[in-house]
């Protein structure tokens, strides 16, 4: 075998970047919501069911925060102990609940969304709104390029 040099592509620091940024921005959620106690994807759980009054069965928590069943589980069972949500049965599957927010899961979140609807605007500084949705529509394509490879590679 030739002994070729390997280089990254033209995008290969826009994706560093990315990377770079997701992680950043996921590090400034934590210390954003240890305010109230809550990890990121907790947050992410009681934000969905908020305007959800009937709430979501666990897979489709799951399908929605991008996340294995398994690791919902572990997430509604923490904000059910602090008494955030609760699950009910699914009349027509006995094998499924429904996880909704209570009372204080609604109240939480309604005193959290300002603080994080601000900080969100924040983040974006000076970004001109019409570059944002530019962003936004280019990270969606690669969003659906990303899965496809992953579906690709999961068939192999």
């Amino acid at each position: 075998m030739k002994n070729e040099t390997v280089s990254p592509g033209p995008r290969y620091q826009a994706l560093l970047q990315l990377l770079r940024t997701a992680e950043t921005l996921w590090n400034a959620s934590r210390a954003l919501f240890a305010r109230w106690d809550l990890s990121p994807s907790q947050f992410n759980v009681l934000n969905l069911l908020h305007e959800l009054p009937d709430g979501l069965t666990q897979i489709e928590l799951s399908r929605q925060l991008l996340m294995h069943r398994s690791n919902v589980t572990g997430l509604v069972d923490r904000l059910e102990a602090r008494q955030l949500v609760e699950r009910h049965d699914t009349p027509d599957d006995r094998r499924s609940y429904r996880v909704a927010l209570t009372a204080g899961g609604r109240k939480l979140v309604l005193e959290i969304l300002p603080h994080y609807y601000r900080a969100a605007e924040e983040v974006w500084g000076g970004l001109p709104v019409k570059r944002a949705n530019a962003l936004v529509a280019g990270l969606t394509r690669i969003c659906g390029q990303a899965e496809r490879i992953v579906a690709r590679l999961d068939q192999h």
